[in-house]
């Protein structure tokens, strides 16, 4: 371990050599993203402060003087603060290491002339999984059951999930990973709110109905309803997996929780402030039967106040993305982003990111995965 030259931000240094400066705020998964940017020229320090979250002045301290890019995490606070200092070091590049990027100001850093990053296409199976077994666990109030298995006070039960409705609040990639997870697993018929329908989607479903049928069985069916309200009245389980913005913050709060099914369960691996928490509480209170499966929280790490208390809540510490391949493959990703920018290549324009994580070193892109501000920033693409 080294420490960083002008603070005593502690860092890990590699490549020491290196011609342009990346700092990134916590160390990552895997070697290929750290070989991406050394591959780039660039000395790499990664902080190894134990602080779970970087605040704003420790990360201004790491930025220093003279700094290019940074890959940080989605728990820090990227504003006009942090890209000011940024952009004052000589800085171009940032990337978050996470496919959302609520915590970022992209106004404030296409101001002042930075890329902004992010890390889709390898969480979609993996944040489907994680809330396929959130459904699950709630439904079927295993944590529950574990409590009373382990207490010696073993009653019995079985909740039936089979043969109901799934409701989806966006229908993308992840949304529709978990649709046909559960139309194809346990023959539940599909609605879906999104703004845009999902013809991919309602055809493989549809298919999927029609090869029921031959074979004797019930068919599955899907069907996009025109509002958000008309799924939650309509389903069994909700799964959320639509994006965070002005229009999706407290998407679901105390009037439309009350829409829900008495014994209905609700489903968030998308981002915490999709649901307002604190009506969400009061409502898991008042319905003992209602459950909910929580991997994200509106003030994490905090949960609001009585929610650790709630029998009926299924909640685990944001680890949807959290398998090795997914994690190693978004540091691969953010790390791609930063050295593309550094090294003057374009923004890929293929929504297949996979070359990048998989196969070998050499055979990586010359291209920045995933720029959301490219457009503003007039970056060119890739033909």
């Amino acid at each position: 371990m080294a420490f960083s030259s002008a603070t005593d931000v502690p860092v890990q240094v590699h490549n020491e050599g290196g011609s342009k400066r990346v700092v990134v705020t916590k160390n990552l998964p895997g070697e290929r993203w750290l070989k991406v940017l050394t591959a780039a020229g660039c000395r790499v320090e990664v902080c190894t402060l134990e602080d779970t979250i970087l605040d704003v002045a420790t990360i201004k301290k790491l930025i220093g003087k003279k700094c290019d890019g940074v890959i940080g995490q989605l728990t820090e606070d990227w504003s006009h603060e942090l890209f000011g200092a940024l952009r004052g070091a000589g800085g171009t590049a940032y990337s978050n290491y996470a496919v959302g990027y609520n915590n970022v100001h992209v106004p404030a850093a296409t101001d002042n002339s930075i890329a902004v990053g992010n890390t889709p296409g390898v969480l979609t199976e993996t944040t489907a999984e994680l809330a396929a077994a959130l459904t699950l666990a709630a439904a079927r109030r295993v944590v529950e059951g574990d409590r009373f298995m382990r207490g010696g006070q073993y009653k019995g039960w079985l909740p039936d999930l089979f043969s109901k409705i799934v409701g989806i609040v966006g229908a993308g990639r992840i949304g529709a990973a978990y649709a046909r997870m559960f139309a194809e697993g346990h023959k539940m018929d599909i609605v879906y709110y999104d703004p845009y329908p999902n013809k991919h989607l309602e055809d493989f479903i549809g298919a999927y109905g029609k090869l029921l049928e031959s074979k004797g069985e019930r068919a599955v069916t899907i069907e996009q309803l025109p509002t958000v309200e008309d799924v939650l009245k309509r389903a069994d389980v909700v799964s959320l997996h639509c994006n965070l913005d002005e229009n999706t913050k407290h998407l679901i709060n105390a009037e439309r929780l009350g829409m829900m099914k008495p014994d209905a369960v609700l489903v968030n691996a998308a981002r915490g402030p999709v649901i307002d928490e604190t009506a969400l509480v009061a409502h898991l209170q008042a319905n003992p039967d209602f459950r909910v499966g929580l991997d994200v929280f509106e003030d994490e790490p905090a949960m609001k106040p009585g929610l650790a208390e709630c029998e009926n809540a299924v909640i685990v510490p944001h680890i949807a993305s959290a398998s090795l391949w997914t994690r190693s493959g978004m540091a691969t990703l953010a790390a791609c982003n930063v050295a593309a920018r550094l090294s003057g290549h374009p923004v890929w324009s293929d929504s297949d990111v996979l070359p990048f994580v998989d196969g070998p070193f050499e055979k990586i892109p010359k291209a920045s995965p995933s720029i959301v501000n490219a457009s503003d920033l007039k970056l060119e693409k890739v033909k």
